[in-house]
Formats: structure tokens, C-alpha cells, sequence
């Protein structure tokens, strides 16, 4: 029996591997390197904000359940929330309710930098404003997540 050739080979040619990807790859696109950027960004200042506002708790009051009850106002609307600002991500337009979010907490920074500037700060006002805070992260991390792969 004669050779086959290579085209009547039942065997496919074998095939350059592609070329690797490396991790840092995305980050060469303009429009992901400022998107990432900005959420490293976003997430350094929601924790600066985090230990401002427990520090910011241990002056207006002295009890250590005040103090506490800063972190849980700000992570209880992720568990509250997690789900249907999960659903809205997936129904509305991602970058209109992106912005929407972004507006929101915006509007609390500056009820929360009001308040403080005129004196008005006290421990309740304070728990809620944090609470508003976390209910704007719980509905921004989902449609962020669902915009960048």
C-alpha cells in the first residue's frame, strides 16, 4: 500500500498553538484601562469611607455598638439588595442604571458633607446616610460586574 498524502490523510494537520494571552492584556484597551481604573479608584475611597465613617462614629459617641452598627449599615443592603439589584442589571439599560448609581451616591456624599460642614452630624443621621451609601454600592456592583467581562 503506498503512502497517503498529506491531504488524503485522515489525520488533520497539526496546527500552530495560538499565541498566549496574558492577564494584563485587557488593560492595552483605552476604554478598559479607564473603566478599571476608575473602579480601583471607587473601591479605595468606599473603604476609606468604611473606616471614616466607624472613626467618625467614635467621636460622636462612646458606645462600641454604635461603632459596630457603621459596618453593619453599610454591607446590610448588599445582603438585603444582592438579589433584585442583580435582576435590575440584567432588565435595564446597564450604563443608564450604572450612571443612576453613581448619581445616588454622589447625592449622599454630599447630604453627608453638608451635614458635617453645618454641625448637624449626629450617630443616627450618620447610620442612616451610611446605610443610603451601601444600598447605592449594592445596586452599582452587580451592573459593573455584568459590564466588564
Amino acid at each position: 500500500m503506498p503512502p497517503l498524502s498529506p491531504e488524503e490523510s485522515p489525520i488533520p494537520p497539526m496546527r500552530a498553538e495560538p499565541p498566549r494571552i496574558g492577564a494584563l492584556v485587557p488593560l492595552k484597551l483605552p476604554v478598559f484601562r479607564m473603566l478599571w481604573t476608575t473602579w480601583l479608584i471607587a473601591n479605595v475611597c468606599m473603604w476609606m469611607n468604611d473606616v471614616a465613617a466607624a472613626w467618625m462614629m467614635t467621636s460622636l459617641t462612646t458606645s462600641p455598638i454604635w461603632v459596630a452598627l457603621v459596618q453593619t449599615a453599610s454591607t446590610l443592603p448588599v445582603f438585603l439588595l444582592g438579589l433584585p439589584s442583580g435582576a435590575l442589571a440584567d432588565i435595564l439599560d446597564r450604563r443608564r442604571w450604572l450612571m443612576a448609581t453613581q448619581f445616588w451616591l454622589a447625592g449622599v456624599a454630599i447630604v453627608l458633607c453638608g451635614a458635617v460642614a453645618l454641625g448637624w452630624m449626629t450617630a443616627p443621621l450618620l447610620l442612616a446616610l451610611t446605610f443610603f451609601n451601601g444600598i447605592g454600592l449594592a445596586m452599582r456592583w452587580p451592573v459593573f460586574s455584568a459590564i466588564v467581562p
